[in-house]
């Protein structure tokens, strides 16, 4: 019944985008108007695989699935509109299964001018750094909390900002209805001061305030739980409300900015039904200057899942956004243990140098040479019984207690890098890497009671250009670790031709697996061919279990066998 009527209301949608211009052009309005948007095909084929695991009970007979969407926007002067078809035809593995389906989950039709935006229909939102509200999309983790509903952005005034929102979020396919979600409300200011004081309109120093305001609807008022085969119910708020302020300074090469945020009791299953208050802390100085870059942060969250349901425990429906400060490695090996923000608590600290050594200097060569060095701690908050007769995150109750400076004894994740990166003459770049991880797989992924991962990875990155269009890439990576799987090795050979081709090899061996069955070749090999805005890939091999991580979100990426195709393209 549902699919049926997700159906009407596609059909609905499409028509309405479909018949309106056709509509107005009599009255002139498609004049000057054009339309343009772009699509993507993920699909993969899947085979048994006794190494991995995989069997034909295990597939169930899907031994094919895809992910599909095409955008389509149409835009006249200070006016536009668009629709967003996808497919989930099944799932890719690792999907959530209740993406399963095809249908028009986004549509849109703005109003923009000099001084006033207007939407109505989904759209995507973030209010500052984003610690109360950040609505986003990220396709290869299967992350879409937009808003559907209307949003106000407002330019009043040279330097001034405000934006206003109300709007139900997305859930895979469900329709909002019965109260299966909250209604999200919004306010955000921002003001440029420079622009607004005339005393400091000329001053060197760049300064911006800024405040938020959200409130999450959700009618539920009781919730009962079962605890030791006793049955309690709880009365559950049905707002709950967030607050934020914000500042950025600017002079010169220093930048200096910070965000602090409050959320009132918010009981719900991510913190096992606590009424603790939250809060959430970022930090962020840096200073800029040819050849040195500097970057460091700090941030403190504490009870800070915000959802607009309150039993929810995926990826789903979250309202607000919490930065993990660990790098984004781009090689293999080191991806193997990402890190996920902890929104229970967790405090961290990041600092981040570039260096350029000056060009034809002893150490620097011909061409100079670039030093990238990062480190990150991530630890628990120290967290206090609120009285000595009830538990720490005991449900109903408030909790706990933990001094805003307080840091827990439990190291969640470490990590410390240092790249190197030397073009040797007009042929050879290399590049060489050392990353140290300590990984809390206990906390981070959920396997209790197993220690902490102590990883060492070394790279080597050697790039040849043959000539002006073809070049060849090699990379080698070693990790060594006593923990978890084990050591693993990894090879890469890759051969470009620009602009149109691409073709790799690849084979990542898990050879310090202390299962001598799992010693395991995960090969693969791929080309891809783009033209203009069209491109199209093709690998097959096989494909490690694990997480996949973008800006501390993470998706389980089940382990896999099978050819993959993927075709995108934009008009």
């Amino acid at each position: 019944m549902k699919m049926i009527c997700k159906m009407k209301n596609s059909i609905k949608i499409l028509l309405l985008f479909i018949l309106v211009p056709f509509m107005a052009k009599s009255q002139g309005i498609l004049e000057g108007g054009n339309v343009h948007g772009n699509f993507e095909i993920n699909s993969q084929y899947y085979n048994s695989d006794d190494k991995l695991g995989i069997t034909d009970s295990v597939l169930n007979g899907k031994v094919f699935g895809m992910n599909a969407f095409g955008n389509i926007t149409y835009t006249n002067g200070n006016f536009s509109s668009g629709i967003r078809y996808e497919a989930y035809l099944p799932p890719l593995s690792g999907f959530d299964i209740r993406y399963e389906g095809h249908g028009i989950p986004y549509w849109f039709a703005s109003y923009k001018t000099k001084d006033i935006d207007i939407t109505v229909g989904h759209f995507y939102e973030q209010f500052g750094n984003g610690l109360i509200l950040r609505s986003y999309q990220e396709w290869m983790l299967g992350c879409d909390n937009s808003f559907n509903g209307a949003r106000v952005i407002a330019h009043p005034a040279k330097g001034i900002t405000l934006k206003g929102l109300i709007g139900t979020q997305r859930y895979y396919w469900e329709p909002f209805e019965n109260n299966n979600r909250g209604i999200v409300k919004g306010l955000d200011a921002e003001f440029f001061l420079n622009d607004i004081l005339k005393s400091i309109k000329e001053s060197k120093t760049k300064i911006m305030i800024g405040g938020s305001f959200v409130s999450n609807y959700e009618k539920t008022r009781t919730k009962t739980i079962m605890q030791d085969t006793v049955k309690y119910e709880y009365q559950l708020p049905n707002n709950v409300a967030a607050f934020a302020g914000r500042m950025n300074i600017s002079r010169g090469k220093i930048n200096f900015g910070t965000e602090y945020a409050y959320k009132i009791n918010n009981p719900s299953a991510m913190n096992n039904y606590i009424y603790k208050n939250g809060e959430a802390l970022l930090a962020n100085l840096s200073f800029s200057q040819k050849g040195l870059g500097i970057i460091l942060s700090a941030k403190r969250i504490d009870n800070m899942s915000y959802k607009s349901k309150m039993t929810e425990l995926s990826n789903s429906l979250d309202i607000n956004f919490l930065p993990p400060l660990t790098k984004q490695h781009k090689y293999s090996l080191a991806t193997i243990y990402p890190y996920a923000t902890q929104p229970n608590g967790e405090m961290g600290i990041q600092g981040q140098i570039m260096y350029t050594i000056p060009k034809k200097s002893k150490l620097g060569g011909k061409y100079g040479t670039k030093i990238e060095i990062n480190y990150s701690n991530i630890h628990s908050l120290k967290k206090e019984k609120v009285s000595d007769e009830i538990g720490i995150d005991s449900t109903g109750t408030l909790g706990y207690n933990s001094g805003f400076f307080n840091i827990g004894e439990v190291n969640y994740f470490e990590d410390f890098s240092i790249l190197v990166t030397r073009k040797l003459n007009k042929s050879w770049k290399v590049k060489l890497a050392y990353i140290n991880m300590t990984y809390n797989i206990d906390v981070v992924e959920g396997h209790i009671g197993e220690e902490n991962v102590h990883a060492n990875i070394g790279v080597l990155d050697v790039l040849y250009k043959i000539n002006y269009t073809n070049s060849l890439r090699f990379v080698y990576q070693q990790m060594f670790t006593g923990q978890d799987k084990g050591d693993w090795a990894a090879a890469m050979l890759e051969y470009n031709i620009s602009p149109k081709w691409f073709f790799s090899v690849m084979d990542e061996y898990n050879y310090g697996n202390p299962d001598n069955d799992m010693k395991i070749h995960y090969y693969s090999v791929a080309f891809a061919f783009v033209k203009n805005v069209t491109r199209v890939s093709v690998s097959y091999g096989r494909q490690r279990e694990g997480l996949l991580c973008v800006g501390g979100v993470c998706r389980q990426v089940p382990a896999s066998n099978g050819l993959t195709l993927t075709f995108s393209s934009s008009f």
